[in-house]
């Protein structure tokens, strides 16, 4: 007997739909020599901090700095709980249920039918590593690039031993201590310190930075004006609009002047004109984050709720595996897709197999082939509006692809030389036919030019035009999608890509690990973002929330660097970790060495000066009313606020922390040792003093 385990009860049921008729058990199928069973997602989690360094009883079940860093050598895991912290019944009852199964004496192979991905693979090998089988039984995978009935019984027919996926579980390990060292020890630790909930994480903090220092970018952006030299006259009743290189100051106006009577003087005349007809390419197939951004920018569609659709998509058969990074197939696929062009072609549509790199290629393939429709095409009626949106967009894609009727376009380029000054170049595309076009979404529009022949006298009357230098624009989905996919390269760069044939650099960067977050974890990391309040998305734009600038800004005050660089270091580990260079433990001690260092920087000594406590700390008497002076979120205030009691001191003053030790000073004796480093404001200059009381304030006082 063979004891299939599903990651989910939806996969169990389209797994047992490519085995055939199934008799339904208590939390299981049985049928046709096999048994399926199902886990719901996780059923297992981590254990927290308290498992290991349990906290002291003055704690009162509460987090407390005496447990951390916690840096275990041997990770545990336990069932999943609920949100209350109680066990969950249902999670109980379904891992006894496959406990029983893997211990059934009729079962002699357990097969790992998880999500063809690094989580899936973990989850159910913790379901069969705590249901603890006889040694003597086989292992095997259940790979599944879709859920149709056909794919489903081709890889029942063709199980790889599950030693095969050792290094993607490895990787899929790791990850999971990693995230778990930096998120539970830092999380804790920025909440210790500042009172309200700090969610630390690899990937979401460098996430909501890049979207902080955008917007403070285009906060603080200072336009300047310039002037353009443009001229617009009409040659033959036609505009001809010719924008110069050159620009000038405001304060070189006479030089723009001069330049436009030097350019209107020599005139301008067509030195070439080339026409050629050229066949266009289709866009290339969707990855997860391509299809993304096509639907936030087109549909305004967030990045949760598009997939959410695509995974339910999958789920019914209609669609292959949704979280991948590439956007080819592999040159295995080849048989399959000629199948599914065979029944896109039966419904009327001019498609024929196309064996080329452009489509095929492995070397731009981690683990999963780009989304396509599979042979199961769903009838009409069977989608919502917004599955057959979403269905629609990669079908149509697929159709362009692998359209049998190329798009021909007549590419135009005119040539325009004003004297010995400058040369213009203008270019345009006009459709002659369609093709591809007519199916796909992403539709060019033509661009005409004027019509000049060579040897043309073009008129001119060029003009300085004022014109204001733009700041920086917000992150999209697709421009966010795009900095995380590869976060040292340049915007322009990653915009450029999108046009060109040549995505080396892209494909490069994912399989190196630089991606920040990947396919099966960027969406609902954003997601986490937004719901923590770290962020806001408006239509298609993500923005700043006073949350996210706090968290950014204290994460910096706390000396907890959490960037791009130290979370694509962590990435390429992980993909060491893929390809066996490097072990789970290695990978696991560079997260346990980062977290160190944070807490040791929490140790520095009080002659550092810039130890602020922890929130809550009590500091000393007021001394306007007497009562307890406390460490709160921006500052050491009294608890007699509610009495109409005012005193307080910033925690940070002129850009300095100020340390909980100087706050004591003050209030014992009115007055704190010198503090060096703070910075005008006006100035930006440093400079040392103390603080001191006057009239119930504190106040710099620069005398020694």
């Amino acid at each position: 007997m063979v004891l299939i385990i599903a990651e989910k009860p939806s996969l169990a049921r389209n797994i047992a739909a490519g085995i055939g008729q199934m008799a339904r058990r208590d939390g299981y199928l049985e049928g046709e020599g096999y048994l399926v069973t199902w886990a719901f997602g996780h059923l297992f989690s981590l254990c927290d901090i308290e498992a290991y360094n349990p906290a002291p009883p003055e704690a009162n079940g509460h987090w407390c700095m005496e447990n951390l860093p916690c840096l275990p050598t041997k990770f545990n895991f336990e069932l999943r709980r609920g949100n209350d912290k109680q066990p969950d019944a249902g999670v109980e009852k379904q891992f006894a249920t496959i406990r029983a199964l893997c211990h059934r004496p009729d079962v002699d192979t357990i097969v790992n039918a998880g999500d063809a991905d690094r989580e899936g693979e973990i989850i159910v090998r913790l379901c069969v590593m705590h249901a603890d089988p006889p040694k003597d039984k086989q292992y095997k995978r259940l790979w599944l690039p879709d859920q149709t009935p056909e794919t489903v019984a081709a890889a029942l027919a063709d199980m790889k031993d599950s030693k095969e996926y050792r290094n993607l579980a490895n990787e899929g390990f790791a990850r999971t201590y990693i995230d778990w060292l930096y998120g539970v020890n830092l999380t804790r630790y920025a909440t210790l310190k500042l009172g309200p909930l700090l969610r630390v994480g690899r990937v979401i903090v460098p996430i909501v930075r890049a979207i902080y220092d955008r917007d403070l970018a285009i906060r603080n952006f200072v336009p300047s004006k310039y002037y353009a030299i443009i001229s617009n006259a009409e040659t033959n009743g036609e505009a001809v609009e010719l924008k110069s290189e050159r620009k000038y100051e405001l304060s070189d106006a006479v030089k723009a002047n001069n330049c436009c009577i030097m350019y209107n003087r020599r005139g301008a005349t067509v030195t070439g004109v080339k026409k050629k007809k050229d066949t266009l390419a289709p866009g290339k197939l969707f990855s997860l984050s391509k299809l993304q951004n096509l639907l936030g920018k087109k549909h305004k569609m967030s990045m949760s709720d598009s997939l959410e659709i695509i995974q339910g998509l999958y789920e019914k058969g209609y669609l292959t595996y949704p979280r991948t990074n590439s956007e080819y197939l592999a040159t295995a696929e080849k048989d399959k897709i000629k199948k599914i062009i065979g029944q896109v072609s039966g419904l009327g549509y001019p498609v024929t197999f196309k064996d080329s790199k452009k489509i095929f290629d492995d070397s731009k393939i981690e683990s999963h082939s780009a989304l396509t429709p599979t042979y199961k095409i769903p009838k009409k009626g069977e989608l919502t509006d917004r599955e057959n949106l979403v269905y629609s967009t990669v079908f149509r894609r697929f159709v362009a692809v692998f359209c049998a009727e190329p798009c021909i376009g007549e590419r135009t380029e005119i040539t325009i030389q004003v004297g010995e000054y400058e040369t213009f170049t203008l270019k345009g595309l006009v459709i002659a036919e369609k093709g591809w076009m007519k199916y796909d979404d992403a539709t060019q529009k033509d661009k005409m030019l004027p019509k000049l022949q060579k040897g043309d006298a073009v008129n001119v009357d060029f003009k300085p035009v004022e014109k204001e230098t733009s700041p920086p624009k917000h992150y999209t989905i697709e421009t966010l999608n795009n900095y995380l996919k590869n976060p040292f390269r340049e915007e322009k760069a990653a915009i450029d890509e999108e046009t060109e044939d040549d995505d080396t650099e892209e494909y490069r960067a994912i399989l190196e690990g630089l991606e920040l977050g990947t396919e099966a974890t960027r969406t609902g990391i954003i997601d986490n973002a937004r719901k923590s309040e770290y962020i806001a998305l408006n239509k298609d734009v993500y923005t700043i929330l006073p949350g996210g600038e706090y968290l950014i800004e204290s994460l910096e005050r706390l000396q907890i660097r959490m960037d791009k660089h130290r979370t694509s270091e962590m990435g390429r580990a992980l993909k060491r970790v893929f390809r066996g260079e490097m072990t789970v433990e290695e990978s696991v001690a560079l997260a346990a060495n980062e977290v160190r260092e944070v807490f040791d920087k929490k140790d520095m000594p009080i002659e550092e000066d810039r130890e602020i406590g922890l929130f809550g700390d009590d500091v000393g008497a007021c001394p306007l009313c007497g009562k307890q002076v406390t460490r709160g979120r921006f500052s050491y205030g009294c608890r007699g606020y509610k009495d109409g009691c005012d005193f307080r001191v910033n925690l940070f003053i002129c850009g300095r922390p100020i340390s909980i030790s100087n706050v004591k000073l003050l209030l014992t004796e009115g007055r704190t040792a010198k503090i060096k480093g703070f910075v005008s404001k006006k100035s930006g200059k440093s400079f040392d003093a103390r603080l001191k009381l006057q009239d119930g304030k504190a106040v710099f006082d620069f005398e020694d």
